[in-house]
């Protein structure tokens, strides 16, 4: 299943969309929302959405797509998790998962305009394939124990401002992961069952049409399993809950490239994910 959400936000429709994208149905009549509630619900049972041919159709042209998943409880973030972006920043490869945690508040819709905080020089762009927890995870046996406790996934951008990150971050990152607006996530929600590898997946990046990131999740360090495991030795995930898995190399931070101002525009690609499209915007006066 492709889970989306439509329309203004606070107010956005459950669809279901065809695969091609050709074609969307209303899901109001199994939920009201993309939430918890209904996330566990289909992980544990997928036949609670009817067949398409059965549901009404609906069009979206013209109408903002919301983030996939209504506001979640968590946003857990992993760093340095591509060999070649902990290269690139200098690091060693980690031993362990590094964890930092993002606002629940920073997640917008795909194609929402992404704030650039006052006074702030140092914006970055970061691809990722998020993870969306469909049953509560806690302590799981195994790696392998981690897919049923998957609802699917989509695209993040862990956007980022360095300087609160790395100059003004008083030994850790969530200040400069947690500004407004910055965490674009979607356009779809991908259920675990349509993505038979999520270790075989191509990112990629622009900004201003001109290549950034180009890289596959084989590159991570510690697998979409081993981090949902990791992490369920720690914390109880909850349907619902977004794990950003990290990014690959090609951000601004490499030296490689100039950083984020109004007016630029970010790309993001996934494959099977779909594609984002977020114009930079300084941050509001009030």
């Amino acid at each position: 299943m492709r889970l989306m959400r439509i329309g203004e936000p606070g107010r956005e429709r459950p669809v279901l969309a065809a695969a091609d994208g050709s074609r969307h149905y209303d899901l109001r009549g199994v939920t009201q929302d993309i939430d918890a509630a209904f996330l566990a619900a289909v992980t544990e049972n997928p036949g609670i959405v009817p067949a398409v041919d059965t549901l009404p159709e609906t069009s979206i042209e013209g109408e903002r797509i919301g983030a996939p998943v209504t506001r979640p409880s968590a946003v857990l973030c992993i760093g340095q998790n591509y060999a070649a972006h902990a290269a690139e920043s200098g690091s060693a490869p980690p031993k362990w998962p590094i964890l930092f945690y993002k606002s629940p508040n920073t997640v917008v819709g795909p194609n929402d305009a992404v704030h650039i905080p006052r006074g702030a020089s140092t914006t970055d762009w970061e691809v990722e394939l998020a993870v969306v927890i469909g049953r509560r995870a806690r302590y799981l046996d195994s790696p392998r124990d981690a897919f049923a406790h998957i609802a699917g996934y989509t695209i993040a951008n862990d956007v980022s401002e360095r300087t609160y990150q790395k100059d003004e971050s008083g030994g850790q990152w969530s200040k400069g992961k947690s500004c407004e607006t910055f965490n674009p996530l979607g356009p779809v929600l991908v259920t675990v069952d349509e993505v038979p590898d999520p270790q075989n997946l191509t990112l990629r990046s622009w900004v201003n049409g001109e290549p950034r990131q180009d890289s596959t999740t084989a590159d991570m360090i510690f697998s979409v399993a081993h981090l949902v495991h990791h992490l369920s030795q720690y914390l109880v995930l909850e349907p619902g809950d977004v794990i950003n898995t990290g990014t690959p190399q090609g951000v601004a931070m490499s030296g490689n490239f100039p950083y984020l101002a109004a007016g630029d525009v970010m790309e993001l690609e996934i494959t099977g994910l779909g594609r984002q499209r977020s114009p930079l915007r300084a941050a509001p006066s009030s």
